[in-house]
């Protein structure tokens, strides 16, 4: 079946009433998210974990990809009206959407920021569509030690790229690795780590562990940060929400730079939304007519950045998808998501759950003109959802987090568990530790265990096979060059 046959058959399903219901959810959902500040798609991901224990696979990850692109339409609304992005990727935005809305024009840098999303989504997720199979051909190569080496890649590459240091990256890493390893040993069946508790002879429930690092850490640290923190300017919904035919002309080609930065990017082991946000937006000032005007509201400033953050977002799920490498937070915990629905994402995901996939892809086309009828329309909606007390938003996390988790599973164990994750996780926001780390080793480390010792039963106890393999070797490469990849760009960027 071609990709094309493939993806009518997606959109056949993700057009169902509830497959779209599901979608619009999301998409609603995930725009309130952005808008909001300090919260973010992985934090909402996480507190509707527990929901895969009750709703199909399907219609879930529909929601999921809603929840994913609507947060990187909605981060723009806040940053162009409050200054404060709510993520990173939004930083960018924030730069020349603020002076604009100073200067009165503020609909337009909404407006240049939403159709430039859709934009940018609909060529991000055209690339995903036809190169994920072309990926997933070659990984289907695979052996047991090209896994084993992937594996080693992926851990490396959340470690390096989350987070603003290489060493406490590692360090998540090495504690969320520690924490996979608790339960029964698949090859001996002997129990390991428990302590004697028979809750932990499965190991430890992925969903709460997630929940627990990201909902209710995340809303620790933010009502400690609430404390000390200042509250910034909301401005004014000022300006038409139609754009002039010389803003048109001034934001199409950056829309298009922007998606073809942002794709690629994403798509990389190493990639993310910041990296192309900053690329785009210096390519702009680059070859704008006007570069006076950056700094002081330039509409290429908006257009630009938002359009590579949305692709980007397409591209972080090309390796989620085709080789279960997750380069975001948000992806790290989509991929926990996959893990308890019992899928295991890579090269065989399109074969397995290939109706799955495909209903995914097609309903990021379905969403991203979801998100642009949502996003103009109800500006006012949105600007309204900033004068939310936070402290009632941080109270209702922890609330839903601790019925969600209780709800899942009845319990108390698990309760208790989640709020010694929730303190970890706020520990770690705390003093700067990534915490997507320590999920990704817990959802790896059994899988990377058992292609390590198939991989050595394999080549007779030889720990060559892993560098005389090319497929192995190319990826091992890949990683030591990500390790040392960081401490050299963060030399390179002092002395600049």
């Amino acid at each position: 079946m071609s990709s094309f046959d493939a993806l009518l058959g997606g959109f056949s399903t993700a057009l169902q009433p509830t497959t779209l219901m599901w979608g619009f959810v999301g998409c609603f959902v995930g725009t309130l998210v952005g808008v909001l500040p300090g919260l973010g798609p992985a934090l909402t991901i996480a507190l509707l974990l527990p929901l895969t224990y009750h709703v199909p696979a399907t219609s879930m990850f529909v929601m999921f990809a809603g929840i994913y692109y609507g947060a990187a339409y909605g981060g723009s609304t806040t940053s162009i009206l409050l200054n404060t992005p709510g993520e990173t990727s939004s930083v960018v935005t924030a730069l020349e959407g603020n002076k604009m809305a100073r200067r009165g024009r503020a609909g337009q840098a909404l407006a240049t920021a939403a159709i430039g999303s859709f934009v940018a989504g609909t060529i991000g997720t055209l690339a995903l569509t036809f190169f994920a199979p072309l990926i997933v051909e070659m990984a289907l190569k695979f052996g047991p030690a090209e896994y084993f080496s992937l594996m080693v890649l992926s851990l490396v590459a959340v470690s390096a790229v989350l987070g603003n240091s290489l060493l406490r990256g590692l360090v998540a890493l090495a504690l969320g690795l520690f924490l996979g390893m608790v339960g029964i040993d698949l090859q001996t069946g002997q129990m390991r780590f428990t302590f004697g508790q028979a809750q932990l002879l499965d190991g430890i429930e992925i969903t709460v562990a997630a929940v627990g690092l990201f909902a209710v850490g995340e809303a620790l640290y933010l009502s400690w940060q609430g404390r000390s923190s200042k509250t910034s300017e909301l401005m004014k919904m000022t300006g038409s929400l139609w754009m002039s035919a010389q803003d048109w002309a001034r934001s199409w080609k950056a829309w298009i730079r922007g998606a073809l930065l942002g794709f690629p990017i994403g798509a990389m082991p190493a990639g993310g939304a910041e990296l192309p946000t900053l690329l785009s937006y210096y390519t702009e000032k680059k070859l704008s007519k006007h570069p006076e005007e950056f700094g002081h509201g330039a509409i290429e400033g908006v257009a630009g950045p938002e359009a590579a953050n949305n692709a980007s977002a397409a591209g972080v799920l090309m390796p989620l998808l085709t080789l279960g490498i997750p380069t975001s937070a948000t992806a790290a915990v989509i991929l926990s998501a996959f893990e308890g629905y019992g899928i295991q994402t890579g090269p065989q995901l399109f074969s397995s759950n290939g109706s799955l996939v495909w209903t995914l892809i097609a309903s990021l086309y379905i969403g991203n003109v979801i998100l642009l009828v949502l996003n103009l329309p109800l500006v006012s909606l949105w600007v309204k959802l900033l004068k939310i007390p936070p402290p009632w938003l941080y109270a209702g996390i922890i609330v839903v987090s601790v019925i969600g988790v209780y709800g899942a599973g009845n319990s108390v164990f698990n309760v208790g568990l989640l709020f010694v994750f929730g303190l970890l996780g706020y520990l770690m926001r705390r003093f700067d530790f990534p915490a997507a780390p320590v999920l990704v080793g817990l959802i790896l480390a059994p899988m990377a265990e058992q292609s390590l010792r198939q991989a050595l039963i394999i080549s007779q106890g030889e720990w060559s096979a892993f560098v005389t393999r090319p497929i192995s070797a190319s990826l091992l490469f890949i990683a030591v060059l990500l390790l040392v990849s960081k401490p050299l760009y963060k030399r390179i960027k002092a002395l600049v």
